[in-house]
């Protein structure tokens, strides 16, 4: 059953696929809470989402790394809120493969931003959700976590960690009313991946948003966007590993 979205607190609101989707809810009258570290890209997205219809846009600065003000973050976003509909933590770094492979810093920053940040923000949002018997509660992942390989297994690493622990929160959660969905996206063309040489099986942040759209409003559980991502993966996760190491891939 369909689940409208009038209410929704994202985390990273001010990267590519979040404020895409921002744009879709504000047109609908929705309420926003947006929380990312930018001061000026918040105040001018809540000013260009003011002007496409959403009902109330309020916006939180921090640190999402900062693992001890995601409580008072949280907090806030229910106070200005109510009860949401919608949690979605979009917020991550892609990193440096090459650099990591020799600096053990930058794996650890990559690992703050991409697993340690969202699941502390996880653990929070699920307790709340769990008291109010509903609402929605997602994660941007990605389908570098399906497998390891040479070209990211740094970033998809952190991925295929966030991806568990969504999967455990929805089967924790789910007699009680709330949903968890893990999106798990292929490449998307970004200000994150603009050093990448783009391919046909690119998206685009506006693509995934309105595919994101359909799926936050009554599914759960694991999806892939755009949805020919679930079948490549499939065969990606069974190759044999002398042909994986052959290709490259």
């Amino acid at each position: 059953m369909k689940r409208p979205i009038k209410a929704a607190l994202v985390f990273g609101a001010t990267s590519a696929i979040a404020t895409a989707y921002c744009r879709i809810l504000a047109s609908r009258g929705a309420v926003l809470h947006l929380v990312g570290r930018d001061h000026d890209a918040l105040q001018n997205l809540a000013g260009d989402l003011d002007l496409r219809g959403a009902t109330k846009v309020s916006v939180a600065v921090a640190d999402l790394c900062d693992t001890e003000q995601h409580k008072k973050l949280v907090t806030e976003g229910w106070e200005s809120l109510g009860e949401p509909d919608l949690a979605l933590l979009a917020h991550a770094t892609l990193g440096s493969q090459s650099e990591g492979e020799t600096d053990w810093k930058q794996q650890r920053t990559l690992i703050q931003t991409n697993l340690i940040s969202p699941l502390s923000l996880l653990t929070l949002l699920a307790n709340r959700f769990e008291q109010q018997h509903s609402g929605c509660l997602a994660a941007i992942s990605s389908v570098a976590g399906d497998r390891g390989r040479p070209s990211n297994y740094i970033y998809g690493a952190t991925k295929a960690g966030l991806s568990c622990y969504l999967g455990g929160l929805q089967h924790r959660l789910a007699a009680t009313g709330v949903r968890v969905l893990d999106l798990r996206l292929g490449p998307v063309d970004t200000p994150m991946t603009a050093g990448l040489s783009k391919g046909l099986l690119w998206s685009t942040p506006e693509r995934v948003a309105h595919a994101m759209d359909g799926k936050l409003a009554r599914h759960h559980g694991t999806v892939y966007l755009p949805a020919y991502w679930r079948p490549i993966m499939g065969v990606v996760r069974v190759l044999p590993d002398i042909l994986v190491q052959r290709l490259g891939i």
